[in-house]
């Protein structure tokens, strides 16, 4: 197997520039001390691959090229007037210092960002307020306090083991979870669901977004 190369960005502020992070063979750190302002980053590497700890992105666009999936670093970063395109699969983002004992896990934080050209599925807004995100709409959907509206969530038939699966572990989630997004075809297709079934079943909520 070869030597990855290290590629590492930290203690210095970057403003106005266009950072693309996709060689394969390299390994990415966006670390302490690093601030990017109004800087377009262009992600095209699996989740391995990139490092995020404690930096700081201020009105930058992210443009995944590849869908990075479970991506957890996102916690570890401060994000501000951000916007997001491409397909997010399984990463959580905001404030959640329990995530891991390193000390980088406290400066976490979201606010002001624009996933609405993002595909999200099993995305989680942790420890911050989803009221000032923007999220995508229908196919995809929202739902803003999973944990506290579980009860009421439950108490609708779901479609196919939509609710078995998704709808009945809600409650599972860390309770920081401020909000949870889907993508409804991966839904429909894991879940013996129809897009039709799922959506006229979340229309009758007022705290999912779609």
């Amino acid at each position: 197997m070869a030597w990855l190369e290290n590629v590492i960005f930290k203690n210095q502020e970057i403003e106005n520039e266009r950072l693309e992070l996709t060689d394969k063979n390299s390994l990415y750190f966006l670390s302490t001390g690093l601030t990017l302002r109004h800087c377009t980053i262009v992600l095209k590497v699996p989740a391995s691959r990139l490092i995020i700890k404690q930096a700081r992105f201020i009105d930058c666009t992210f443009e995944v090229k590849q869908e990075l999936k479970n991506h957890q670093c996102w916690v570890s970063a401060y994000l501000k007037g951000c916007r997001f395109k491409g397909r997010l699969t399984g990463c959580d983002f905001g404030h959640w210092p329990e995530y891991g004992s390193d000390p980088w896990y406290q400066h976490g934080s979201i606010e002001d960002c624009d996933f609405s050209e993002a595909r999200m599925d099993a995305c989680r807004i942790m420890g911050s307020d989803p009221s000032t995100l923007r999220f995508p709409k229908w196919p995809c959907f929202t739902i803003l306090d999973p944990i506290g509206r579980a009860p009421e969530l439950r108490s609708v038939k779901w479609p196919g083991l939509v609710g078995d699966v998704i709808v009945d572990d809600l409650h599972t989630h860390p309770p920081q979870t401020r909000a949870l997004t889907y993508y409804a075809p991966v839904l429909a297709e894991r879940l013996e669901a129809s897009l039709e079934e799922i959506r006229a079943v979340i229309e009758k909520f007022d705290c999912i977004l779609a």
